[in-house]
């Protein structure tokens, strides 16, 4: 079974900035990757239809014989993965805002959190923020137009920037001096965030811990691959692959699925 690729989904292209990170950890594993993108953006949807979504992505990854599943996307994280973890019988790994390094590491007592409007209303969530934002002021802003922006390839672009100022305004006005990434669409953003904010705020997302803890769980359920041949990494998406592709460096085999 330690063979068997490691299964990753998304609603869209923005999960492949957790794919590599966990393919620089884990650099012989193979994976198989699934972006949703007719389905993107999962944040504006029902709690029911993320689910749905969410149990419809994991059946198609197990058909494929993955031996674990990473959930690259916050939004289905936050609404499904309790659902998921107690009806299949596979690891998985969930994707949280980075909250906690956040609120320990704050000097200002600001922190401002971009994230989809279905991570920021959902229970998890609200329970993370509770548990170590004590004395700690938390600016929540949903990033309403920036996946669909991302899933179109228009990242480096004047309205995607606009977009992030006025994003930015009320954090900025907090004195915030952490930016916690609650999407795994918006590590892409970074370059212009860094344009945008003071020098002394840092911004952070879940990326690297994402993949520390499927190295950990691998290991735990002995399911590393210990063979050290080239690994494949397969992609599909079910809209645009020209757009995942080019995200891609056009280093992967990507190929259109409809499901």
């Amino acid at each position: 079974m330690s063979i068997q690729p490691i299964g990753i989904f998304d609603s869209g292209i923005g999960g492949t900035s957790i794919f590599k990170e966990i393919h620089m950890l884990l650099p012989h594993e193979h994976t198989m990757y699934l972006a949703d993108s007719k389905n993107a953006p999962y944040g504006g949807k029902s709690k029911d239809d993320i689910l749905a979504l969410s149990i419809k992505n994991t059946e198609l990854l197990l058909e494929k014989n993955c031996k674990l599943i990473v959930v690259a996307c916050n939004t289905a994280t936050t609404n499904a993965i309790e659902v998921l973890r107690n009806t299949y019988d596979v690891p998985f790994i969930g994707i949280e805002p980075a909250i906690k390094p956040a609120a320990l590491n704050t000097k200002t007592k600001a922190i401002g959190i971009l994230a989809t409007k279905g991570t920021l209303s959902s229970d998890l969530f609200h329970q993370t923020t509770d548990l170590y934002s004590n004395g700690i002021k938390v600016i929540e802003q949903v990033g309403e137009g920036i996946v669909p922006l991302v899933e179109a390839g228009k990242v480096s672009t004047t309205e995607m920037k606009e977009l992030l100022q006025i994003y930015m305004e009320p954090m900025l006005k907090a004195d915030i001096d952490y930016l916690v990434l609650g999407c795994t669409h918006y590590p892409y953003l970074i370059p212009i965030l860094v344009e945008l904010l003071p020098k002394h705020i840092k911004i952070i997302d879940s990326g690297l811990a994402v993949a520390k803890q499927t190295k950990l769980v691998l290991e735990k359920y002995h399911l590393v691959n210990s063979r050290t041949t080239p690994p494949e990494n397969i992609f599909f998406s079910n809209g645009n692959i020209t757009v995942l592709n080019r995200i891609l460096n056009e280093k992967f085999k990507v190929s259109y699925l409809d499901f």
